[in-house]
């Protein structure tokens, strides 16, 4: 028997007034007035629980914007790309005006039943993660095997920048060759730039030192060193070291098998690839990124790392993360001294990255890598305004 049965008893039928009840069971007098109010308009159904869901939710989201959460979900998921919450909220901030919680998103793709539960897995703080501190400290490398419509085999060859993960380049070829990774390597710098250092796995392609040292270096071994560049290979039996690549081909295979009309040569699989390589570094989000900015304004937003006989005094000595507050400011300590630095109220609450090469700052925006301000610190001022007054003409 409910509580509220024994309550509404010894009321209406034992005849003992609502305040003893309400002493005897401990309960307040305005509840026990609730409850009889209740038997007496709706009878023996008032015995039952009652529902706490409120009668009106100001903060549900409206229908239009459920119909959109869905459809871009489905969209996503069509193109064989990434359709999680964090990912559908992005698009709807940046491309809808609409800000809407990841929890919110997710509650709503489960009463769509577009999500399917699955097991409990391992928390994403116990990953240990390693990222490049710069874009070209380190880029990844690694060829992966993808069987055209008519069966024919191919194999995909790909340099991604560590740091950013930025798609350097990417080409598809019958077979990966020892001089094909040196050439592409080559398109790659003279694209880019000369890398710091490279990481691969130990395939023979990559490198000859678990060869017993027979053959000597290979065509890609002599262009490092040519290039002062530092080689660096996965552990045997370690792939997750070349994680980032190897992630990058997952999704790479995930968008071409979700394409209306697969590739019959390898023509038609590069001229896919070029496409997808365009929105993976330009249009689509990253989620490992800060802020879920694309690979293209990571890497695009700070200096490039040189090889370590070829830095020069030309490199930012500090990178400061940022967020411009409400008046349109941010502040940089210099010589222990800190100045506010005016970067105008448009901005407001941006996520900004400052590029510090002693007195000379440059301030990006951290999603899209633009350029907000770029200025020499006057030590003498605390606020640096964001314009200098002309002097009174004579």
């Amino acid at each position: 028997m409910s509580k509220a049965k024994l309550i509404i008893t010894a009321v209406v039928v034992e005849g003992r007034s609502q305040a003893d009840v309400a002493r005897s069971y401990g309960v307040s007098k305005g509840w026990v007035s609730k409850l009889v109010a209740r038997y007496r308009e709706q009878g023996e159904a008032a015995f039952e629980p009652q529902s706490r869901r409120p009668a009106t939710s100001p903060t549900a989201i409206d229908a239009a914007t459920v119909e959109l959460i869905v459809r871009l979900r489905k969209q996503l998921s069509g193109q064989g790309l990434d359709a999680g919450p964090d990912t559908i909220a992005w698009h709807l901030r940046h491309h809808h005006g609409k800000t809407v919680s990841r929890a919110t998103i997710s509650r709503y793709l489960t009463r769509a039943g577009l999500v399917t539960p699955e097991p409990k897995k391992r928390p994403r703080s116990s990953y240990i993660r390693f990222q490049a501190e710069l874009p070209n400290e380190t880029w990844q490398a690694d060829f992966t095997h993808y069987r055209l419509a008519d069966g024919t085999d191919t194999e995909i060859l790909t340099w991604l920048d560590d740091h950013s993960r930025y798609a350097l380049h990417v080409t598809a070829w019958p077979r990966i060759t020892g001089p094909i990774v040196r050439d592409t390597f080559r398109h790659a710098v003279a694209a880019h730039g000369v890398p710091a250092s490279t990481l691969t796995d130990n395939g023979m392609v990559f490198t000859t030192r678990l060869a017993g040292g027979r053959g000597g270096r290979n065509a890609f071994e002599h262009e490092l060193r040519r290039l002062h560049v530092t080689q660096k290979n996965s552990t045997p039996n370690h792939p997750t070291t070349c994680g980032k690549v190897e992630r990058f081909q997952q999704t790479m295979k995930k968008w071409l098998a979700a394409q209306a009309t697969q590739p019959t040569s390898v023509c038609d699989l590069q001229a896919l690839l070029e496409t997808f390589v365009e929105l993976y570094n330009h249009r689509r989000p990253h989620r490992s990124l800060p802020h879920r900015a694309t690979p293209a304004a990571v890497y695009n937003n700070r200096p490039k790392a040189l090889p370590a006989d070829s830095r020069d005094g030309d490199t930012h000595t500090r990178v400061r993360h940022d967020r411009v507050d409400r008046t349109g400011v941010v502040t940089l300590r210099v010589g222990g001294r800190l100045h506010h630095i005016g970067i105008g109220r448009t901005h407001a609450r941006t996520h900004v990255i400052l590029l510090v090469d002693d007195l000379h700052v440059r301030i990006v925006a951290a999603t899209t890598g633009e350029l907000l301000r770029e200025l020499i610190i006057d030590p003498t001022r605390d606020y640096q305004p964001q314009y200098t007054k002309k002097p009174p003409n004579p």
